[in-house]
């Protein structure tokens, strides 16, 4: 019995700009008579957003360790093959690294294997205004690409703008090329389904240019490997590299517990331009999230295990960063 082609939208961004809670969002919205797949790509290895996205009972597959298109688009032909094989979704939401070129994953998702498969819906791509006055940030060919691949452009964290930065995310949006067919604010990711309808714009990203190499000139291209069972290992470190970020993980046993306080004040102080984490800890089960120097907690009924991820510009030195984890564990 033939079947309709699966809805997909892909939700761009930066790190830290609020792509997984922005998804997080849609899922509470779903219909109850509908199965909803997300694919989830992180650059660390521990596999945080997937553990956050499954909490709202929707299908996760995972494609840690970098950039889901890399190594000829393989990782992430897997993982969506198997996702829609296993879940049959109704909706496929497609989360990528934070630090992923679109222009190979919209080829991956428009040859001719998945045209009667997928149906791909409108492109979107979260932006901080905060930024836009950052000629850093507005010139680099990740951001650039991402706009460019976007139908949508949505200022997220507009909570946190003054009116000016909005006035220059929605003047700067009008003027972007190809035109987009919206732009809207927003603020804690909260999109509206209905933003998900449609179809994607016929424009496609030009190839990319050799000295780019679509973004990946640094990147690490491995396979990472699969996290051990935490009952026979039950601190596991992971690192990673690529694209000049560095990221230190950790997956750790649910039985460890963390002091609540001095755990805070740790990450707090740590240099390191993301953060993120489910971490048991003397005050229960929490999410933290930190960007732009900004650390925020959630409280979580529970978790199957705690994780966490470090990222920053610079080298890490695992071993010290490991030790003082350690040490802010509660004995046994």
């Amino acid at each position: 019995m033939a079947t309709s082609p699966i809805p997909t939208n892909l939700i761009f961004g930066t790190l830290g700009v609020g792509k997984t809670t922005t998804i997080q969002h849609l899922l509470k919205q779903k219909p109850d008579d509908e199965r909803w797949a997300v694919l989830v790509n992180e650059f660390g290895e521990v596999g945080i957003d997937g553990s956050l996205l499954a909490e709202q009972g929707a299908h996760i597959r995972e494609v840690p360790g970098g950039c889901m298109c890399c190594v000829a688009g393989l990782p992430m032909q897997i993982g969506l093959n198997r996702l829609i094989h296993e879940a049959q979704p109704d909706r496929l939401l497609i989360e990528p690294t934070g630090l992923g070129h679109p222009h190979q994953i919209l080829q991956i998702l428009g040859n001719e294997h998945y045209q009667d498969v997928l149906r791909l819906g409108p492109v979107i791509t979260l932006v901080d205004p905060r930024k836009l006055d950052d000629p850093r940030f507005q010139d680099h060919e990740l951001f650039q690409a991402q706009v460019q691949a976007a139908d949508i452009l949505v200022a997220n964290k507009t909570d946190q703008c003054t009116h000016l930065q909005l006035n220059s995310f929605e003047r700067w949006a009008a003027d972007q090329l190809p035109a987009k067919r919206q732009y809207l604010s927003t603020y804690q990711g909260q999109l509206q389904t209905h933003w998900l309808e449609g179809h994607h714009g016929d424009a496609l990203l030009p190839p990319p240019s050799p000295q780019h190499h679509h973004g990946h000139s640094h990147h690490n291209h491995h396979e990472p490997e699969p996290l051990a069972s935490l009952q026979v290992q039950p601190w596991q470190v992971r690192n990673n590299q690529g694209q000049g970020y560095f990221s230190v993980g950790w997956y750790i046993a649910p039985e460890v517990q963390f002091r609540e306080t001095e755990l805070l004040a740790w990450l707090r102080q740590a240099k390191v331009e993301r953060c993120k984490g489910l971490l048991h800890t003397s005050g229960g089960w929490c999410s933290i999230n930190m960007a732009d120097g900004v650390l925020s907690v959630a409280r979580l009924e529970q978790a199957k295990a705690s994780r966490l991820e470090l990222i920053t510009h610079q080298q890490l030195d695992a071993e010290a960063l490991d030790k003082a984890l350690r040490a802010l564990s509660v004995p046994n």
